[in-house]
């Protein structure tokens, strides 16, 4: 029994390896965590170093406590959900392995039963031959035109 889940274990590794291969895939990743409320997941995508400045707070984000605190919070929220706008999507390779990534996502989730939609842009800077490979992450809502 312990050599099947250390094989299952190590195709789970694997598999994830290879979504992470790419900065979409990483980013494909991220959504599914932050969808399926995974915050084990979401944390472990984030370097120890990493720096978060996120799109429903006013603070600067720097530890992974903190960087926890607001995920918690964010997750708590009723109906989270957040889609990619696949054709903003821009990556650049800065170096080996190392790119920024930015875009537009769509948040939704229920504010005093109310289901409301946030659209925000967002940059990473990741670094895919990390284990948590985000170094940095903003997002900032998008103001309404006028």
């Amino acid at each position: 029994m312990k050599v099947f889940l250390q094989r299952e274990a190590n195709r789970n590794i694997k598999k994830m390896q290879k979504i992470r291969a790419t900065p979409k895939g990483l980013l494909d990743e991220w959504v599914s965590f932050v969808n399926e409320k995974n915050m084990n997941g979401l944390l472990a995508l984030y370097s120890v170093d990493s720096v978060l400045i996120p799109t429903f707070s006013n603070r600067i984000l720097n530890t992974p406590e903190k960087i926890r605190d607001y995920f918690e919070k964010l997750c708590s929220r009723e109906c989270l959900n957040v889609n990619l706008h696949e054709r903003t999507l821009l990556h650049r390779e800065i170096q080996n392995d190392i790119y920024s990534l930015s875009g537009i996502y769509c948040w939704r989730f229920a504010v005093d039963g109310e289901l409301l939609t946030f659209e925000a842009h967002f940059s990473y800077v990741i670094n895919l031959s990390f284990p948590n490979p985000i170094l940095h992450h903003h997002s900032s809502q998008i103001p309404r035109m006028l």
